[in-house]
């Protein structure tokens, strides 16, 4: 028995040597540069697709794979100064060097940095692909990104977790997973701005029932009620909060099957320090369904959405009208000196646009609302027709963002210079959502977005997990 884990063992490190062995032969005769090959007028296909983009600076290397066929494979990353890249590859798989990449990416912080591909083909001919076109920002992101990981799967909670990565690179941690308790749900995460040093986060669990976790500099405390839908005041001595009867149903006749309906809502205000809640008359109309609050960066305005009740019933699922169902955005004044509210104002109505509005955000320094609207309702992500919108504050003018996809577009958030923002997207296959990232210029122009970089080129192939209300935070 021993002898036969010895030869195992011993054929192990046989083949590992040979691969190993294999690796540095390609990697000393690979040429160091490819002078003979035949130009083709296109781009080459590669997945993920970072074509086209704007990335900054201080990104994970944006690893890919080549989907040209080919015998081998040589790519070229170069800017006007910095020393350029080489890769050469068998499989397509195309993984940067960190440190080369960071070098490369700093050195050129506003210029184009560009992507040479070469395929070999089957008859030993390189050909050269039209350059693929990239630019450096300015401007950096944030340095971590929150998020919350899941099967896509309507009735399993096991499983979920909310986590931190590291936009640098590549590193995740967990902040908080179901399993802690009992295979609980865990939603709602949120922050004060893109600071982490307060963050809430709810669960809801068989065993330990419903409730809120507040972590501030450094403590957890557990606060009894469940809070949904949170936004923090930018002074961090209140939160206000979503109270929702959401209920879920199905579709038998389109790709999502899934839909959410909001039976009743309203919206509570947390003060910290005297750990008491109270709900507005504002913010609590019997006959209204209030949601999705968002504090303007001065804290002198609530912004969040609300809907006419269509319905006497407030348990039958789906109500009747729920089809017909679609929120306004509002508005309300706020003074923290004196704690009084002013009277709600309608900012865009549904009237207007057609369409039901839901999450909007505001840009830190005060001068867009993103937000996304869809054909009706409030659960954007069910919803194919969910689009992102952009408002200009100080016009009140919106339109909609240039980079919008035939499916979901929904859980977006600022970075904390106002210049790029996170959502989740289900543009790849229509079924998961994923994180993306867009660079948002001075005149609030969105710019083409680009999926979280893996390590991995071929990571997102073959995930059966979607990723949500992706939060960008600073330290």
């Amino acid at each position: 028995m021993a002898h036969g884990s010895r030869s195992r063992f011993a054929v192990i490190i046989f083949l590992v040597g040979i691969t190993i062995i294999a690796g540095l032969w390609f990697v000393r005769n690979s040429p160091k540069t490819i002078e003979e090959y035949v130009e083709v007028a296109v781009e080459p296909s590669i997945s993920p697709d970072y074509s086209d983009i704007v990335i900054p600076a201080n990104i994970a290397p944006i690893n890919f794979r080549i989907l040209e066929q080919g015998q081998q494979f040589y790519t070229r990353i170069h800017a006007n100064s910095g020393k350029a890249i080489d890769i050469f590859s068998k499989t397509g798989q195309v993984r940067i060097s960190p440190r080369e990449w960071r070098v490369l990416l700093r050195t050129n912080k506003g210029n184009k940095i560009f992507f040479d591909i070469y395929v070999m083909d089957a008859g030993q001919e390189w050909r050269k692909f039209r350059s693929i076109t990239n630019t450096i920002a300015e401007d950096d992101i944030d340095g971590y990104v929150v998020y919350r990981r899941m099967k896509p799967i309507y009735n399993w909670w096991k499983g979920i977790g909310v986590y931190q990565r590291n936009l640098v690179n590549y590193d995740e941690s967990l902040v908080m997973h179901g399993r802690s308790f009992e295979e609980g749900c865990l939603n709602c995460h949120s922050f004060v701005g893109n600071d982490p040093d307060t963050m809430t986060l709810g669960l809801r669990s068989a065993a330990y029932g419903s409730s809120t976790l507040l972590a501030r500099n450094g403590t957890v405390r557990k606060i009894g009620s469940k809070w949904g839908y949170t936004a923090w005041h930018p002074s961090g001595k209140l939160a206000v909060y979503s109270i929702n009867k959401v209920r879920q149903f199905f579709h038998t006749g389109r790709m999502e099957v899934r839909d959410v309906v909001d039976l009743d809502s309203a919206l509570v205000c947390y003060f910290v320090e005297e750990n008491k809640a109270i709900s507005p008359p504002q913010l609590s109309d019997k006959n209204r369904l209030e949601t999705y609050p968002a504090w303007s960066p001065d804290g002198k305005y609530l912004y969040y959405c609300s809907a006419p009740v269509l319905w006497k019933d407030h348990d039958t699922v789906p109500p009747e009208n729920y089809e017909k169902l679609k929120y306004d955005l509002y508005r309300v004044s706020y003074d923290i000196d004196s704690n009084s509210w002013g009277r709600a104002e309608t900012v865009l109505s549904a009237e207007e646009t057609g369409l039901s509005i839901l999450l909007p955000r505001i840009s830190p320094d005060g001068r867009f609302l993103l937000f996304c609207m869809c054909e009706y309702g409030c659960f954007p992500v069910y919803q194919s027709s969910s689009d992102l919108y952009i408002m200009d504050l100080t016009t009140g003018g919106y339109r909609s963002v240039t980079v919008n996809s035939k499916y979901s577009e929904s859980w977006h958030s600022w970075s904390s210079n106002s210049r790029w923002i996170a959502f989740s997207s289900k543009r790849q296959d229509g079924l998961f959502t994923r994180t993306y990232l867009s660079y948002v210029d001075h005149d609030g122009e969105v710019h083409k977005p680009f999926i979280l970089p893996q390590r991995d080129p071929v990571y997102y192939d073959s995930l059966l997990e979607t990723f949500s209300v992706p939060e960008l935070i600073n330290g």
